[in-house]
């Protein structure tokens, strides 16, 4: 069986961080297979890391070790941990980075607290754990998952955020910015959005059990945020014009507000955490 690593981080790929990071597992397990998911995550912006594992880490085969580092803690009280998730390994600070994807997965979840210095890189620093206890770790784990539980002691629980705002009430749904691309393009909140027909669109609310499921049209639906309305839902870039501002369904299921080849957050002074308001009838 081919060993995966996937690698998350806010590190950039203009330093010698995620090089480092991938020299170390390959000295542990030279035939590691390792894939970067990103480097690109805003620094220090654990919900923005953990928005974008939650919509990576299902396409990965089962045993999959996720390295997830997006660190503001490092070297403080927080613990380094890992632990096992239906059939998937994690390896990350213990600072919620992982919410959204636990959340996804549903089902219990073995942790550990990486104390065990023998998993560890000699004479660890205080502010490159991602090389010395994540890298280190991650790489066992692949090559023995059940070294899991020599690698420090069990956590009967871990930090987790709250979920996404999203709310419902009187045919509004309304929602918060989770993510910017490197497009410009804005992802909400507000999903899981499946198409029904040419028209028709069903809302099953993420993680809200109190929001029904909800039908809406997307030609009659209406998009708010900040002064800004957008009437209508597309099914595709190519049905606004160049430049315009638009909403649509990304390929996670997700409200997407942007703009045909420009950037939507740029030109509507997006930040993350910013209010989205979907009418589901104009």
């Amino acid at each position: 069986m081919t060993k995966i690593i996937a690698i998350l981080t806010d590190f950039g790929t203009e330093d010698t961080y995620v090089g480092t990071m991938k020299a170390v597992m390959l000295n542990i397990a030279p035939d590691l297979h390792i894939v970067d998911i990103t480097h690109a995550i805003g620094p220090q912006n654990v919900r923005e890391g953990a928005f974008a594992l939650l919509n990576s880490y299902r396409y990965f085969p089962a045993d999959t070790v996720f390295c997830a580092v997006v660190d503001p803690g490092v070297g403080s009280a927080r613990k380094p941990i890992a632990l096992h998730c239906a059939g998937y390994y994690f390896v990350a600070p213990d600072n919620g980075l992982l919410s959204y994807s636990l959340l996804d997965l549903d089902s219990a979840y073995q942790a550990v607290a990486l104390e065990n210095p023998e998993y560890q890189l000699p004479g660890a620093s205080h502010t490159f754990h991602g090389r010395d206890i994540f890298a280190p770790a991650a790489a066992r784990l692949a090559s023995d998952p059940a070294s899991l539980n020599d690698m420090g002691p069990k956590l009967d629980r871990i930090v987790t955020f709250p979920k996404p705002q999203l709310s419902y009430s009187r045919q509004r749904v309304i929602g918060e910015v989770m993510h910017i691309d490197h497009f410009g393009n804005v992802i909400t909140s507000i999903g899981i959005l499946r198409w029904q027909g040419d028209d028709a669109l069903a809302l099953d609310a993420l993680w809200h059990d109190d929001i029904p499921a909800l039908p809406l049209s997307a030609a009659s639906a209406n998009v708010t945020i900040h002064s800004h309305t957008i009437h209508g839902i597309s099914h595709a870039y190519h049905e606004a014009q160049l430049g315009a501002i638009l909403a649509q369904i990304d390929s996670n299921g997700f409200l997407e507000i942007c703009a045909n080849q420009e950037s939507a957050a740029d030109r509507l002074d997006v930040q993350l955490g910013d209010k989205v308001m979907l009418r589901l009838t104009s």
